[in-house]
């Protein structure tokens, strides 16, 4: 049994109550980080037992559902599973107001079709003006929605089509021929995300790789890059709406081939 939840999973494994045992327990530490750094950005009152909880189920469903002929390492799939059933947990509590997502969704929309325009990124100063408003209300606005912004990766959008409930790293796991469209591949999807990270503005893709791949708090960006907290935050939030109204597109594009 020795490294079973780093290599690959027989169905009989999958059914031993012991080797299932061995993997919570390794895991364990994995699902409270995670649920740990989740909790960070969320009000007091959600109780981080209950993403640990969650974080417990989507590991569980990891090791029913993994399928090493896909040549995916149970840690990056479990992981996968974990965040995504804290994320499923926290969608239905429902915590962030719907007011809250309407208004990240106008900022996303500004994003859009000011970019699309210009043919580069918009300024805040350009998003400001086109949303009719100063640049302070704008900055305020980034912090009332920053909650949304810890979902919005996840969750492409909110309409009821399948492709909108799915995310980067599902399309890469799935099997091909389960896709919507045959004609995307792994290659081409990570090309296209890297290609959208790239196009961030410096101080956005620099947030998005320290916290992302770096893993640091956003106090601890903050000391990195010399900004507040809460500026990190707004930073965070307005390259994670850049992306979404980025990626949102390029799906709905794969959903219509």
């Amino acid at each position: 049994m020795q490294d079973i939840a780093y290599t690959e999973l027989t169905e009989a494994q999958k059914l031993n109550p012991k080797v299932r045992a061995k993997i919570i327990g390794e895991f364990s530490p994995l699902i409270k980080y995670i649920a740990s750094r989740i909790a960070l950005r969320l009000p007091p009152h959600i109780d981080l037992n209950d993403l640990i909880n969650a974080g417990v189920i989507g590991l569980m469903d990891a090791i029913e559902k993994f399928d090493s002929s896909k040549q995916i390492k149970f840690k990056t799939y479990a992981e996968f599973r974990i965040r995504g059933a804290i994320l499923d947990e926290l969608r239905s509590m429902d915590w962030v107001p719907r007011s809250i997502r309407q208004k990240a969704r106008k900022v996303e929309d500004a994003y859009t079709r000011l970019e699309f325009q210009l043919g580069r990124p918009a300024s805040d100063e350009e998003v400001a003006q086109e949303m009719n408003i100063d640049l302070e209300s704008f900055y305020k606005l980034l912090s009332e929605t920053s909650s949304v912004s810890l979902l919005s990766l996840d969750d492409l959008g909110e309409d009821d089509t399948d492709m909108s409930k799915r995310n980067i790293l599902e399309f890469i796991i799935q099997d091909e021929k389960e896709w919507p469209s045959h004609k995307l591949r792994y290659a081409e999807i990570r090309e296209m995300v890297v290609k959208t990270i790239i196009s961030l503005p410096e101080k956005e893709r620099m947030v998005i790789s320290l916290y992302y791949y770096d893993e640091l708090t956003m106090k601890e960006i903050g000391n990195v890059l010399k900004f507040t907290e809460s500026r990190v935050s707004q930073i965070h939030t307005k390259a994670i709406l850049r992306l979404r109204s980025k990626m949102q597109k390029i799906f709905k594009e794969v959903a219509v081939v």
